[in-house]
């Protein structure tokens, strides 16, 4: 029987040729490398590692950008980095095929390590950041998912909730009946996820933690961006 890691990179492997077209109206990660540019910039950010690649969206971004930052992407799909190479036009040296859950990396590799739209496919993300909190210096900067954000606002108070008394993963596994995923055409599978799920672990990393709203649609709300923003950029960053 497979597993779900198999299963996701089969579904990467399969649809590797339309991976750029389905995801190209991802309006969040274009807005969350705005700001990480101007954080690499501000941090003097000389080289960046970015988890889960993809067909290259924050390579392409950063070689247009600052092209005197190093960057290397990680991708465990091959299909997805010849689709880079061959169709995005993005040179070789700059992918490692390998998984984020066990970075090829030495400690203090990189000044930052970014991910977009990676830890809602994981089903344990926090083990991903934690290899990213090993080869990280200066910065970390995750754009992903908030389930808090997402729904009707009474139904965004009752998740918060029964996170905060234990109960959200045992809701989670009733509501996918045992699965802990859902799956759709366009994203695969996906696991219930916040970016506050891994607060606790870059909170004890960093020296500051500044969350961005990125969604394109948000609520008002004092509770901003917990309860009123869908997806959020996370940035974990140490003094010098």
């Amino acid at each position: 029987m497979k597993n779900e890691k198999h299963s996701q990179q089969e579904y990467y492997t399969k649809t590797a040729s339309l991976y750029d077209a389905m995801h190209i109206q991802e309006i969040e990660h274009d807005t969350a490398l705005l700001y990480i540019l101007h954080f690499v910039r501000t941090l003097e950010i000389k080289n960046l590692l970015d988890v889960g690649s993809g067909t290259g969206r924050a390579i392409q971004f950063f070689l247009k950008n600052e092209p005197l930052v190093k960057i290397m992407g990680i991708e465990p799909v091959e299909n997805l980095i010849t689709q880079a190479i061959e169709k995005n036009k993005i040179p070789k040296e700059l992918f490692v095929c390998a998984n984020g859950e066990h970075l090829p990396f030495e400690n203090n590799s990189f000044d930052a390590v970014c991910a977009l739209g990676v830890m809602h496919h994981t089903k344990y993300p926090n083990v991903v950041i934690k290899e990213m909190t090993r080869v990280a210096q200066k910065a970390i900067f995750i754009s992903d998912s908030n389930r808090f954000g997402q729904g009707l606002m009474a139904t965004r108070w009752l998740k918060l909730i029964l996170y905060k008394i234990g109960l959200w993963p045992l809701v989670n596994f009733i509501k996918t009946m045992g699965r802990e995923y859902a799956i759709s055409e366009g994203d695969g599978i996906a696991y219930s996820y916040s970016v506050f799920d891994s607060y606790k672990i870059l909170a004890k990393w960093a020296d500051r933690i500044i969350l961005i709203p990125t969604a394109q649609h948000q609520e008002k709300s004092w509770f901003s961006p917990l309860l009123s923003s869908s997806h959020i950029l996370i940035c974990a960053i140490k003094n010098a």
